[in-house]
């Protein structure tokens, strides 16, 4: 029977239906992550060959026996969001229903065999993507969300999200919260060993031709070890304030130096900034990369600044992800740029041109020429 009109506009309203709760339903995905996360699901997938069974993930994890078949309808989520993937095997014997008498007969069923992905496989260990995402899922982070709506009727200057949710500053926080603390800091250091690895390794000519590099608000140093890990000639070195370098690892190649990036910057031939201007608005980025300009020798004597962030619209490809850490990063006051918009504050800087390399996925590595 041939469609009417009214059928056809019904199904386009159960369309959007259907979209309206997959995007309402978006915080359950993330949740189901952060369980994932949580209860070690890959590294115990990973443990078995990047291949298990429930029954042999469940033996590798904290979950309580009750809620096994729990756990299996969080496995159907993870897998149909491409977090695990799941293959049939006809093989496996698991219990059947029960039987009159109330036992169990052994019966042989198809038991799901859920494999890594490559998604999965950023989870497996300790320093992995785990770390980050750990942090962005943390209820510290996720609470401020909750009243995003409020935070749009109050007029600027207005605390950022963390503030109106917390009471203080992300930083303040984490300067009493030790367990906050060294969440960021795994964090950090994780993604920047992953970004500045997969940097050195398709984009090595960036930090060929100098010998000298200072990380500027660089945490730990972990960015900065990479670099020197690659590139042995170069002189590493990151400023941070005093109470993170009070923290900094010892026994590296890496020379720390406690100072504030607003007021100036140890000379060096390049300047590295790695996700450090997202967090600042346009006035205090160009006061920034003033210091930074001073740091460095001309363009013809090599000077340079060195960026791995978000250029938003470098590509459709990534368009969602953009979007999404544009807002993600207002809970800090934070601020994504697309090109103009990088492009006026480097002129407002001082500096003569700039080049823009997408070569790490949603980011980008930009070089800045005085």
């Amino acid at each position: 029977m041939a469609l009417t009109g009214q059928s056809t506009d019904d199904q386009a309203v159960l369309d959007a239906e259907h979209e309206l709760w997959a995007t309402t339903f978006s915080y359950i995905k993330s949740m189901a992550l952060k369980s994932a996360l949580d209860l070690r699901l890959a590294d115990a997938i990973h443990h078995h060959g990047g291949a298990a069974t429930l029954p042999q993930i469940v033996a590798r994890v904290a979950v309580h026996p009750s809620k096994v078949l729990c756990l299996r309808r969080l496995m159907r989520t993870l897998t149909v969001s491409g977090v695990f993937s799941v293959v049939q095997q006809e093989d496996v014997v698991v219990p059947a229903a029960p039987v009159n008498n109330g036992t169990c007969n052994g019966a042989v069923a198809a038991e799901p065999l859920y494999a890594l992905t490559p998604v999965s496989r950023l989870l497996i260990g300790s320093q992995s993507s785990g770390s980050i995402m750990a942090f962005v899922l943390s209820p510290v982070l996720v609470a401020p969300f909750l009243g995003i709506g409020a935070w749009f009727q109050h007029a600027l200057p207005d605390p950022c999200l963390f503030e109106q949710a917390h009471g203080e500053a992300l930083w303040e926080m984490s300067g009493h919260d030790a367990a906050l603390d060294a969440l960021i800091n795994s964090a950090m250091v994780s993604d920047s060993r992953f970004i500045v690895d997969i940097a050195v390794r398709e984009s090595g000519d960036v930090f060929r031709g100098i010998s000298s590099l200072v990380d500027v608000g660089g945490g730990l140093g972990a960015a900065a070890q990479v670099i020197s890990e690659a590139f042995p000639h170069l002189q590493c070195s990151v400023l941070e304030l005093e109470h993170v370098v009070s923290k900094a690892p010892a026994g590296t190649c890496v020379k720390y130096v406690a100072g504030d990036m607003f007021e100036s910057v140890p000379p060096a031939d390049a300047v590295f900034l790695k996700s450090v201007l997202h967090d600042w608005d346009d006035e205090k980025c160009v006061k920034i990369l003033k210091t930074c300009r001073k740091a460095i020798p001309p363009r013809e004597a090599g000077g340079k600044v060195i960026i791995i962030d978000i250029v938003v619209g470098a590509d459709k490809k990534h368009g969602e992800v953009h979007a999404l850490l544009d807002l993600y990063i207002m809970f800090i006051n934070g601020v994504e740029r697309d090109e103009q918009e990088w492009s006026k504050i480097f002129l407002e800087a001082g500096f003569s041109g700039y080049k823009i390399i997408p070569v790490l996925g949603f980011r980008s590595i930009i070089e800045v020429y005085p």
